[in-house]
């Protein structure tokens, strides 16, 4: 069965000045339509350089990413991006931000009453209809990152990017979120890509847990099925004996991996 997103081997090294630092090497994975994958790792393993070549936003130095039989190398509105910083324009409302990327990707399909109804849409999915005319100034750091989901999925992408999307918030505001994230998914059957340094969110959200090497010329270590049906309450998760075992799995991956680097 052919994968919905296929990672092939995929190389990638930064040149500056008469050195080359090699960052990623040989890093394959099929991902199925509909799946929920995290990428967990220490600092410097490449994680983000992973996301952003899948965006489109870095190029490869060998292999490549495939997307739906065909290689994509170039940002396109298949594959939406949401960054730890929100990145929304400061001088336009909430659901400005989400209709600039709304035209750009549907002016040339949808009607401007139809356009209207997908952003207020997108607004409602993420429980921010009631602040459509406030700034990004004017909201808080979690409802900055629900406006920054609802403009990635309003542009109706194949696949969602996630960069630590929640590293920024607080417990409280990061554990409502993830909920809304689960819910998301859970509505719209998305195949979502996740960055994260928090095992207990990985396990959380995801089918599977890519976990990486350390860098330089990091690799996936090791791939951990989450063997857990949704949907998810995270309250009965912390006794929940397949939770129990997915968190000691990853936890004894980063550990061995950081006791790898002290002793090097």
């Amino acid at each position: 069965m052919t994968a919905y997103l296929k990672l092939d081997h995929i190389d990638k090294s930064f040149a500056r000045g008469g050195s080359t630092t090699e960052v990623l090497r040989e890093v394959s994975l099929d991902i199925a339509k509909g799946e929920y994958i995290s990428v967990i790792g220490h600092s410097g393993c490449g994680k983000s350089t992973l996301l952003n070549i899948v965006a489109g936003l870095t190029p490869v130095t060998n292999g490549g990413v495939i997307l739906e039989g065909v290689e994509v190398n170039s940002p396109g509105p298949d594959r939406a991006v949401v960054f730890q910083n929100h990145s929304l324009l400061p001088w336009l409302s909430v659901y400005d931000n989400v209709k600039l990327a709304v035209d750009k990707v549907f002016s040339g399909v949808k009607s401007r009453a139809e356009r209207h109804e997908w952003c207020v849409h997108n607004l409602d999915l993420v429980q921010m209809g009631h602040a459509r005319d406030r700034r990004p100034s004017e909201i808080s750091g979690g409802m900055k990152q629900r406006v920054g989901i609802a403009r990635a999925l309003a542009m109706q992408p194949k696949v969602l990017l996630l960069d630590e999307p929640f590293g920024a918030l607080d417990a409280l505001t990061r554990a409502h979120l993830q909920d809304s994230v689960m819910q998301i998914h859970a509505s719209l059957g998305n195949t979502v890509i996740m960055i994260t340094h928090d095992v207990d969110e990985a396990v959380l959200l995801s089918d599977r847990i890519v976990m990486m090497t350390n860098g330089p010329a990091a690799g996936i270590g090791d791939v951990l099925d989450v063997p857990m049906a949704r949907p998810r309450r995270r309250l009965e998760l912390v006794t929940d004996p397949a939770y129990l075992k997915c968190r000691e799995a990853v936890l004894k991956f980063l550990y061995e991996r950081h006791r790898f680097v002290e002793a090097a």
